[in-house]
């Protein structure tokens, strides 16, 4: 794979996918279920429930070069634990790794946990973003060039940082100065919950209550905090990449996003996987990777 990366450069994103397709029948949640990848170089405890902490992942000696740019992996699940999650992601941290990229791999708390849900998993993002902070101030961290990378859940989460300095003050997930995170890649990402709160219950059993909490006095729309699509145009550049048979997030979710987006005044690009499941998109092994490697290497400015 390594001996063939130079070609993947020199091929537009739509003939890189068709090239590099095998035989490989798209993949199920069993085989999503079944990946897994290299141990981290750390472990980092950011709170005290066992779902709060991250996973470090540093690049081997001889893959790029130091200060490296850094990856935020968010895994997805339908925001439960029932699916799971950053041990999967180990898979796509490790690729990265290989590649001189640095990886954030991010637990959380999810909606069947205590503590999580609304405001918690939220709350969550914020506490690992800010201990990657810290991790930056003893490793050879770029945060000048980092991309977080969500999948399904994740994706929401994801899209939801990059507006996050767009949270009112008064809400409980505003916070002063964070980390900014201007690129974003969305695989098969759920992100609008109100315009696609049918879709989510279909796909994942979840409600709206579960994900942003109940309106009340103060909070009339729960929406204005929680939503990623409420907290446009954010600056950011995000690319929302689907698998074309995608059936928990299908094609249409991405297309749809992005125009918003762009309407809102931010870049947004809709890249659709052929041949690619809900699972492909972040699997190393899947024949969609090097379509997604690509789009993540330019999201941090390291392809040509």
């Amino acid at each position: 794979m390594t001996r063939l990366m130079p070609l993947f450069r020199l091929l537009p994103l739509s003939l890189l996918a068709a090239s590099l397709h095998a035989q490989a029948a798209p993949m199920k949640l069993a085989d999503y279920l079944a990946l897994n990848g290299p141990a981290p170089s750390a472990r980092v405890v950011y709170g005290p429930a066992p779902s709060q902490y991250a996973e470090l992942f540093l690049p081997p000696e001889g893959a790029g070069k130091a200060p490296w740019p850094v990856a935020v992996l968010v895994h997805g699940g339908c925001w439960t634990s029932k699916f799971g999650g950053i041990t999967q992601l180990r898979n796509m941290a490790g690729a990265l790794a290989a590649r001189g990229i640095a990886v954030w791999n991010v637990e959380y708390r999810r909606v069947d946990e205590p503590g999580g849900g609304y405001p918690g998993m939220y709350q969550d993002m914020h506490a690992a973003l800010d201990a990657l902070r810290a991790q930056a101030n003893t490793r050879p961290l770029d945060l000048e060039r980092i991309v977080a990378v969500g999948h399904s859940a994740g994706g929401q989460l994801v899209q939801w940082i990059a507006g996050r300095a767009r949270i009112p003050q008064d809400s409980p997930l505003y916070r002063a100065n964070p980390l900014p995170v201007p690129n974003i890649v969305s695989l098969g990402g759920l992100a609008d919950l109100r315009r696609e709160a049918a879709l989510i219950h279909s796909s994942c059993g979840r409600d709206t209550a579960q994900l942003a909490g109940q309106a009340g006095p103060g909070r009339p729309d729960v929406f204005a905090d929680t939503n990623a699509a409420e907290l446009l145009p954010n600056g950011s550049r995000t690319w929302l990449v689907t698998g074309a048979l995608d059936t928990i997030s299908p094609p249409r979710v991405a297309q749809e996003y992005a125009a918003r987006a762009r309407a809102a005044g931010d870049h947004a690009e809709a890249v659709i996987l052929p041949e690619a499941s809900h699972y492909d998109e972040v699997a190393a092994t899947s024949p969609a990777w090097p379509q997604v490697l690509r789009v993540i290497e330019n999201a941090l400015g390291l392809t040509p």
